[in-house]
C-alpha cells in the first residue's frame, strides 16, 4: 500500500501521491467514457490513493461531477481538493478570474453539489485574482471553515508575498505549483517558504504533461483539442531539444529496473516529506506504474545524479503562452 504524508501543520493526511482527475475531462483530447472513468478512479481508491484532485475549471464542472459519482460509495475515505478562482462565459470558456467573497461561497455551494458532499476538503485558489486583496480571499475560505463547509485552505501559483499574506488570515495548508524535473522554479523560493510556513507542497505536471514518460517524442501528434498544442515547450523544435532529458533519466530508470515516471516521480517524493505529487492518467497500467513508483527508494548517489542532470540541461520552451504565464503569481 501507499504510506501516508501529511500536508500542513493542520493535519491534513493523504496518501503519499494523489490522482489528478482533469485529464479524464478536459485539456488532453476527448474525454475519458464516463463508467471508464468512474472506474479508474476507484481502482486508484483501492490500490491506496486516498486524495484526488478536481476543479469547476475542468470541463469546466463536469469533472467534479465525475469524482462526486465515483467518490461517493468511499466518500469518507477519501480527501477531496478542488478550485475556486475563474469565471466563465456561456460557451463554457473562461473569461477571467473572479475571487470576490459573494463568488467563492457560490462556487463552494455549486462545488459541494457537484461533489455529492457536505464538505470540500482542500479548497484552493485555483488562479489569484489582482482585483480581490487576498486578505479578503482568505477571510472567506476562514468563514468557510467555520461553517463547516471547507476543512483547509490552499493555493495554486501565487507569488511568495502573497502566499504569506493569505497565510497571516487563514492558514495555508496546501500550495499546488507546477514542479517537476524539466520545472523547478519552486525550488528558488517556494519550497523554503513552505518549509518556513508548514505549507504542504502539491506539485502538478510531476511528469511534464507526459513528457518524462519517455512516450512522447518530436514526431507526436496531439488530437486537436489538446491544450499541449498551443505550449511552446511541446513544439516539434522544442521536443526534439528537450529528448536528451528524456534519453538521460531513461538510463537511469534502466539501471534501477525501473521506468522514466517511476523515477521522475521518485525524486520529487524524495526532495520533500511534505511533497504529495499528483499525476493524472487515463490507463489503468500507468496507474498502476505511477502507484509503484512509492515503493522505490534513490540512493543519495542517484538524486545527485539527477539533480546534475537537470541543471546541466538547458530546457527549450516556455512552459506557457506569455499570456497565460502572467495569469500566475510566479
Amino acid at each position: 500500500m501507499i504510506s501516508k504524508r501529511t500536508l500542513g501543520k493542520q493535519g491534513l493526511e493523504v496518501s503519499a501521491l494523489g490522482l489528478g482527475c482533469m485529464g479524464l475531462s478536459f485539456a488532453y483530447g476527448p474525454a475519458t467514457e464516463k463508467q471508464d472513468a468512474i472506474k479508474l478512479i476507484r481502482t486508484a481508491f483501492e490500490r491506496g490513493i486516498t486524495f484526488f484532485d478536481t476543479a469547476e475549471a475542468y470541463g469546466p464542472y463536469n469533472n467534479e461531477e465525475l469524482l462526486g459519482e465515483a467518490l461517493a460509495p468511499i466518500r469518507d475515505q477519501v480527501v477531496i481538493a478542488t478550485k475556486f478562482g475563474f469565471k466563465f462565459g456561456p460557451d463554457g470558456r473562461q473569461v477571467g478570474t473572479d475571487s470576490r467573497p459573494q463568488h467563492i461561497k457560490e462556487v463552494a455551494e455549486a462545488s459541494l453539489k457537484r461533489l455529492k458532499t457536505d464538505h470540500i476538503d482542500l479548497f484552493y485558489q485555483h488562479r489569484v485574482d489582482t482585483n480581490v486583496p487576498i486578505e479578503e480571499v482568505a477571510g472567506t475560505i476562514k468563514d468557510l471553515i467555520q461553517q463547516g463547509k471547507v476543512r483547509y485552505f490552499g493555493l495554486s501559483e501565487p507569488g511568495i508575498q502573497t502566499l504569506r499574506r493569505a497565510h497571516a488570515v487563514q492558514p495555508i495548508t496546501a500550495l499546488q505549483n507546477e514542479y517537476s524535473l524539466w520545472w523547478r522554479k519552486p525550488e528558488e523560493d517556494a519550497l523554503s517558504t513552505c518549509e518556513e510556513l508548514g505549507i504542504g507542497f502539491v506539485p502538478f505536471s510531476p511528469l511534464g504533461r507526459g513528457f518524462l514518460t519517455g512516450t512522447i517524442d518530436q514526431n507526436q501528434t496531439f488530437d486537436r483539442n489538446d491544450f499541449r498544442n498551443s505550449l511552446p515547450r511541446f513544439t516539434p523544435e522544442a521536443r526534439k531539444a528537450n529528448q536528451v532529458l528524456v534519453d538521460r533519466l531513461r538510463e537511469i530508470a534502466e539501471s534501477l529496473k525501473a521506468t522514466p515516471a517511476q523515477i521522475a516521480l521518485c525524486w520529487l517524493l524524495a526532495q520533500r516529506p511534505w511533497i504529495v505529487p499528483i499525476p493524472g492518467t487515463t490507463k489503468e497500467h500507468r496507474l498502476d506504474e505511477n502507484i509503484a513508483a512509492t515503493q522505490i527508494e534513490l540512493a543519495p548517489d542517484d538524486l545527485r545524479e539527477m539533480d546534475q542532470l537537470a541543471s546541466s540541461i538547458n530546457i527549450e520552451g516556455a512552459r506557457y503562452p506569455e499570456a497565460l504565464e502572467r495569469s500566475t503569481g510566479l
